[in-house]
Parts: C-alpha cells; sequence; structure tokens
C-alpha cells in the first residue's frame, strides 16, 4: 500500500494567517468601509462582529472539523460523512466556488499590480482628480490583453509564494 506525502503547515501561525485570510476575503477588506459608512456605522460593525462570533467561526471551526475527521477532499468528505447521500455534490459545488473566486480576485490582483507599477514609474506624479483617476482606470480596463497579462502575473506570483 502507498502512502501519501501529505503537506502540513510549517506553524500555527500560518495556518492561522491562511485561515484568516480565507475567511476574511479581499471583499471584507476591500470594500468595508464604504459598507460600514453606508449602513450605519458603528452599529453596522457592532452586527458585523456579532455575526462573524456566532456564524462564521462556528463554520471555520466545522469545516475544519471535517477535514481533520475525514482527511479527504470536499467531495470525498461528504461522501464518507454520508454515503449514498446526495450530499456530495455540494463538495463539488465548494470546488467551483473556489475556481470562480480565484478567477474573480486574480482579475482585481491584477488591476493592483498595474496600479502599483504606476505608483513606482510615477504615473501618479501631480494632481489626481476624479476625472483622471477614472480616465486611468478605463485606460487599463479598455484593453483586455493587459488583464489577461495581468492575472497571468499576479497568477504566477502566487505559485511561486
Amino acid at each position: 500500500m502507498a502512502t501519501s506525502n501529505r503537506g502540513q503547515w510549517s506553524g500555527k501561525l500560518g495556518f492561522i494567517l491562511a485561515a484568516s485570510g480565507s475567511a476574511i476575503g479581499l471583499g471584507n477588506i476591500w470594500r468595508f468601509p464604504y459598507t460600514a459608512g453606508e449602513n450605519g456605522g458603528g452599529a453596522f460593525v457592532l452586527l458585523y462582529l456579532m455575526f462573524v462570533v456566532v456564524i462564521g467561526i462556528p463554520l471555520v471551526l466545522a469545516e475544519l472539523s471535517v477535514g481533520r475527521k475525514t482527511q479527504l477532499n470536499p467531495v470525498g468528505a461528504f461522501e464518507k460523512l454520508s454515503p449514498g447521500s446526495k450530499w456530495p455534490w455540494l463538495g463539488k459545488l465548494g470546488i467551483l466556488t473556489g475556481f470562480g473566486i480565484l478567477a474573480f480576485y486574480s482579475v482585481i490582483a491584477g488591476w493592483t499590480l498595474w496600479y502599483l507599477f504606476e505608483a513606482i514609474t510615477g504615473g501618479f506624479s501631480g494632481e489626481i482628480t476624479p476625472e483622471v483617476s477614472l480616465q486611468m482606470f478605463e485606460s487599463m480596463t479598455s484593453d483586455p490583453w493587459l488583464a489577461i497579462f495581468l492575472m497571468g502575473v499576479f497568477l504566477i506570483l502566487t505559485i511561486v509564494i
């Protein structure tokens, strides 16, 4: 019987940071100040934190427990926990969702790399008005090959790191 060599986290901190980054997501960091301001400020933040504690943390712990118990991928975990049921499709949906999230955030991360390049090369010199900012964004997003290139650079950096 062949044994598979499974990867392991180098330490608890690395795992905690990876799990937090996955759970929090770029969307929460990217739009949180705007969303909080538009939806009640401090009251929104209190409700948000309450939902994180009541729903988010238990779901993350449940996912970790299922993964640790089954030592399988999402589809295999559902098959092992409920043999013969129709629930394994949920594991497949989770995998497909991961690909969708990767596709979405890879484009946005590519834009971020472009803005970083512009900042380093002096592309933001002078006064940046809302009109200039919009023009810069539209010129970047109007070229689909640039978007594909930037997304590719981000994916390569992700693989290397």
